[in-house]
């Protein structure tokens, strides 16, 4: 979080010239916070291992992430945290499901987040470590992502070419541009050096940020149960946005919780019982 800060107040400071590299910088790194005493419990009594993803994207090598899991049953739990975040953010929700038989719940930091070690990270990073852990340690029958990782679940899922008995997105991210130019304003970086930021992206990735919009990419079947939970007043994932996905995917079964927020929907009583009785009744 310190070097974030430092890379806000620059950015600040020099907005009327950003620097681009520090640009791309302040979008890419992820902060870290360190885990709470229950977190490191909770880790403490976890299967611990690692997987490789390759980075094709910053260091063109494999980085590994960091995985964990609870319990050995033959259901498989697939936890998929957002953007400056880690697997124990989920602590709440795993505790309940620890109460379901038969459940292996398994939960990974991805590169740049939580402890697994990577400068920088994104979206296509955290869909590779959904694909890397079903591909190389189980397959989910249930897949839960909140916030960037329900939007990396999906194009996991489509790369894969698989359906998974349930999916969950929770607050999921539907567009990744606009989410990037909220960042970049709340740095006071203005519009003709955002189209700097958002020109170089497309050259380094080589698709425009635009490209990754779920309204547009998303694939999935109809009969896919989807559950998707989201906060009407949600600032970082807006309604509009949503709701613009919603209309076009009627199929997808959504529930608005109140005065939850982006964050702290993910210990939310009354989503987490949802969640609980959704996976309950596959049992």
């Amino acid at each position: 979080m310190k070097r974030l800060k430092q890379i806000a107040n620059e950015l600040k400071l020099t907005q009327a010239n950003p620097d681009a590299a520090l640009m791309r910088e302040f979008i890419f790194y992820s902060p870290k916070m360190p885990l709470r005493l229950h977190q490191e419990q909770l880790i403490a009594v976890s299967k611990q291992f690692s997987l490789q993803v390759f980075d094709t994207y910053f260091t063109n090598n494999e980085v590994s992430i960091n995985c964990f899991s609870w319990g050995n049953g033959k259901r498989k739990v697939l936890l998929t945290h957002g953007w400056a975040s880690k697997a124990l953010d989920f602590y709440e929700l795993i505790i309940e499901l620890l109460k379901i038989d038969d459940l292996e719940i398994i939960a990974f930091d991805a590169p740049g987040n939580g402890s697994s070690i990577s400068e920088f990270s994104n979206l296509m990073l955290y869909a590779d470590s959904v694909k890397s852990i079903s591909l190389n340690y189980a397959q989910p029958d249930v897949l839960i992502g909140h916030s960037l990782g329900g939007m990396a679940n999906v194009i996991a899922l489509q790369e894969l070419g698989i359906t998974p008995d349930l999916l969950i997105s929770i607050a999921p991210l539907i567009r990744l541009k606009e989410n990037f130019e909220q960042s970049l304003d709340s740095v006071n970086i203005g519009a003709k050096h955002q189209e700097i930021f958002f020109y170089n992206f497309a050259q380094e990735f080589p698709v425009p940020a635009s490209h990754f919009n779920l309204t547009e990419l998303y694939q999935l079947s109809p009969e896919l149960d989807h559950f998707l939970a989201f906060d009407p007043a949600d600032h970082i994932s807006p309604y509009l946005f949503l709701k613009e996905f919603l209309d076009k995917y009627p199929a997808i079964n959504s529930k608005s919780f109140e005065d939850v927020g982006h964050y702290k929907i993910l210990r939310s009583i009354n989503v987490i019982e949802d969640i609980v009785q959704k996976i309950s009744s596959l049992i």
